[in-house]
């Protein structure tokens, strides 16, 4: 048989964990996770990291194997999971990777972009411009360059946002159209499987998700890392809509509201990258597991 890694996409909050659970047991094999938000082992709440149960199910790797402290690139996760992968296929014909990271879902199966050099002096400028005005000010300056790159990334990930405006001043060319290179080729097949769901179904599902989260402690986990809230692992939804709402004196009711408000719009830019994508299989969230691993068997 082929090795084939099973890739599991779709926006969060739709059941990709207890889908890729589903996968791993019928195939006695492993998962990837390749959420970045999951890889660090001080937050567990407000990244939806799989409970101890669904860990103990099957085998998982790249969940809360690093810590908030140490710099872990999308680059550095293509070349540990390829390594993993390597490793892992030599006792396995199937693998399953799942993860709400469009970007490190990519660079294990597509490989990453490479781009130009950008200057120093721009990516300097741009960075303390960010630290003047802030993250809408940096959000405004994307929405204007690369309309296209806005409507698909993280406009919450501070670090990327640098990285696309910084490229896109010192090059002159759109971050979104350098996003074109041929696929690298990998030593194993890849079928990707999706999860759909109406949009007020899937808005509804995220709203319940959020009020869980907090209901398991999201404002006191995001409280107790506050002194380390300028690190990058918590620049993301749930922790600085919080931060945000200790600074300005906002109730905590407010920053909940805004946690659900931007946990949809991440939604929304899962699937507006998704869906331009030819070679992903969709099911609805609905489907029994069970029949989608069988039509996935006979897809092998």
């Amino acid at each position: 048989m082929i090795k084939t890694l099973i890739t599991i996409v779709g926006p969060t909050g739709i059941g990709k964990t207890a889908l890729s659970i589903a996968f791993a047991k019928a195939y006695s094999t492993h998962i990837i996770s390749c959420d970045s938000r999951q890889f660090y082992k001080e937050m567990s709440i407000g990244t939806a990291v799989p409970s101890a149960e669904e860990l103990s199910e099957v085998p998982h790797h790249f969940i809360q194997n690093k810590s908030i402290h140490e710099r872990f690139t999308v680059g550095d996760f293509e070349k540990e999971a390829l390594e993993i992968i390597t490793k892992l296929f030599e006792a396995n014909d199937v693998l399953i990777m799942v993860g709400g990271s469009a970007l490190y879902e990519k660079a294990v199966t597509h490989g990453l972009d490479e781009f130009q050099a950008v200057s120093e002096e721009i990516k300097q400028h741009v960075q303390e411009k960010y630290e003047q005005r802030g993250l809408l000010w940096l959000q405004d300056e994307l929405r204007i360059l690369d309309p296209v790159y806005f409507e698909e990334v993280d406009v919450q990930n501070a670090q990327r946002l640098l990285r696309a405006v910084s490229f896109i001043k010192s090059s002159g060319k759109k971050f979104s159209e350098q996003r074109t290179a041929k696929a690298k080729q990998r030593p194993f097949n890849v079928v990707k499987i999706g999860l759909e769901a109406a949009r007020e179904t899937l808005y509804n599902r995220i709203n319940l998700r959020v009020d869980d989260m907090v209901a398991a402690g999201l404002i006191e986990e995001a409280i107790s890392l506050e002194p380390h809230k300028e690190l990058n692992a918590l620049q993301t939804v749930g922790y600085r809509e919080i931060y945000d709402s200790i600074a300005t004196g906002s109730s905590m009711d407010d920053a909940i509201s805004l946690i659900k408000q931007n946990t949809r719009r991440f939604a929304k830019r899962q699937l507006t990258w998704y869906r331009k994508e030819t070679d992903v299989t969709w099911f609805n969230y609905k489907t029994c597991y069970t029949e989608i691993v069988e039509q996935v068997r006979k897809l092998l």
